[in-house]
């Protein structure tokens, strides 16, 4: 058994691990309205959706793009009025270079399949949604 990466059989007792597994299962995984976009899905899911589409455009080995993953998580929990999705940009880099993405994590904010805004770095939760709220 393994929770956040550790295997529990060869570092914890058999009562331990118990202890962990009913931690783990105590706070199951909240269902996400975030989605990842890919540049089979991009078009059709910016042009076809019906609220804004908040996009990070982010990678796996970016700092600052792991200190914001839970923000956009913690914003696609709470935003209602909203869709978040995220684009790797090392898997999707036709993507990246279609929006000339050239720091990371640089966030879109798209209203009617247009870009209304883009804005780069680290930013605080209370920042991003009054950026996200100017928008729309």
């Amino acid at each position: 058994m393994a929770w956040c990466g550790i295997d529990l059989e060869n570092k914890f007792n058999p009562n331990q691990i118990r202890i962990f597994a009913n931690i783990r299962n105590s706070f199951p995984l909240k269902n996400m309205s975030e989605l990842n976009l890919t540049s089979q899905n991009f078009d059709q899911t910016i042009l076809q959706s019906d609220k804004p589409i908040f996009v990070d455009f982010w990678a796996p080995w970016c700092g600052p793009c792991r200190m914001m993953g839970p923000i956009v998580e913690e914003l696609a929990a709470e935003m209602d009025s909203i869709i978040v999705a995220k684009v790797n940009v090392d898997e999707e880099t036709e993507v990246a270079q279609r929006f000339n993405i050239l720091s990371i994590p640089t966030f879109m904010i798209f209203k009617s399949g247009q870009p209304v805004d883009q804005f780069s770095g680290a930013l605080t939760k209370e920042a991003m949604k009054e950026r996200i709220g100017r928008s729309l």
